[in-house]
């Protein structure tokens, strides 16, 4: 299913009624060439209320009533658990399809009901890496058997810091030596964040693969420009744990999210990629203050800084945290007081809004978006080849655990 160059307007229809959801509304409501025309949320009362908040003309209860409606593309803003089958559904309804990220994640799809309870997150890593990576090729190939385009939904590779930064990269010819990326802030909040059998890991899978994502994609540009074979991630070294067990971090002395069950609130992954180059994502929940995402590069004649989040076109003082009232600043930012960072635009600072205009772009030319399925899949497979490494304590490299299958 192909979209001519002329085609005036991509139909979107929204899966799920979240934060998430939310992001892309605002988002696809300044999008040239596409219109949000259907939500769909398990509960039809939360379907109906963001399709009215939006004026968003249908709303359903099923993501299944959805992809037989007349959209062009599913934009599945869902949980993880769900990427797999929702994505075939519409692939077979030949919908289009927007994942967000991360493609795919091991919640014990392959353990019964009846032992999957507390088991999950104790699950042999090599054994999540396989189910995880199957599912993700499961996601692509069933796309690619109907002709239609999968879309990632990664942000970073859009955001307009990694975009100059890319470009600055190609005038310099410059090889990529060391990239370092990190997205951190106080933690999640909510239960299902805090159970491996709801996200399929923690801080590593949540927030690392935003760094990561840009990082891969960024040594694909890099073998792209230069005539190179592909660039690709071949090993995997990394280390995860929960900081907020750290002897002397009492309930009276702490201010980041707690609770944490079976998955990790802070995880480091090293990319050994096959050019001998090397990658640095972090992913933390113990950092108070408002979202940090950065993304550092280290290349052989430059050196280029990425500040997603805080960016400082704006600086902002309060003595206390009611004289902006309830004036958003910054995600993730607990107070108004003091030195802050008020966002410019954080829907297009953060990459999502031209992201959603690069992917309705590509989908009515019929042309293979930056972030793909693919780029998804290799996402996946570093993220998990980081749980296997951090679980053994060792290097892994992506063949071997490919092999193990």
């Amino acid at each position: 299913m192909r979209y001519p160059a002329a085609m005036a307007e991509i139909r979107i229809g929204i899966v799920g009624s979240g934060f998430l959801a939310e992001t892309r509304a605002r988002c696809w409501e300044q999008v040239r060439g596409a219109r949000v025309v259907a939500v769909a949320s398990r509960q039809r009362a939360g379907a109906d209320a963001f399709a009215t908040k939006h004026g968003i003309p249908q709303a359903f209860d099923s993501a299944e009533a959805l992809f037989g409606s007349d959209i062009d593309v599913a934009d599945l803003c869902v949980p993880n658990r769900i990427h797999r089958p929702l994505t075939e559904a519409a692939a077979a309804a030949g919908k289009h399809v927007i994942c967000t990220k991360p493609l795919s994640a091991y919640v014990g799809q392959d353990l019964d009901s009846a032992t999957s309870e507390g088991a999950v997150g104790t699950r042999d890593p090599v054994t999540m890496f396989q189910v995880a990576t199957d599912d993700a090729r499961a996601m692509n190939d069933a796309c690619a058997s109907a002709s239609i385009t999968l879309c990632y939904g990664e942000n970073w590779v859009y955001a307009p810091g990694v975009v100059r930064a890319a470009g600055l990269l190609e005038s310099a010819g410059a090889a990529l030596l060391e990239m370092r990326g990190w997205e951190c802030h106080s933690g999640s909040h909510s239960p299902y964040a805090k159970a491996w059998r709801n996200t399929g890991g923690g801080a590593l899978l949540r927030l690392g693969a935003h760094p990561v994502g840009a990082m891969l994609h960024l040594k694909r540009l890099e073998a792209a420009r230069t005539g190179a074979a592909a660039i690709c991630p071949v090993a995997v070294t990394a280390e995860t744990t929960d900081l907020s067990q750290v002897a002397g971090a009492t309930a009276a002395n702490t201010r980041i999210a707690t609770g944490w069950q079976d998955v990790e609130n802070w995880g480091c992954a090293v990319i050994h990629f096959s050019d001998g180059s090397r990658g640095i994502a972090t992913g933390s929940d113990n950092v108070l203050g408002g979202m940090e995402s950065r993304l550092e590069i280290y290349a052989s004649n430059c050196q280029v800084k990425c500040n997603l989040s805080p960016s400082d076109g704006v600086r902002a003082y309060a003595p206390d945290g009611e004289v902006f009232g309830d004036r958003y600043l910054q995600e993730k930012l607990d107070t108004g007081a003091g030195w802050s960072t008020p966002m410019l635009d954080e829907d297009w600072t953060s990459g999502q809004l031209p992201m959603c205009q690069a992917f309705a772009d590509a989908l009515a030319t019929g042309s293979s978006p930056a972030s793909d399925g693919a780029l998804g899949l290799d996402v996946t497979r570093v993220i998990y080849a980081g749980y296997v490494s951090a679980r053994e304590g060792r290097r892994v490299t992506l063949d071997e655990l490919e092999a193990a299958g």
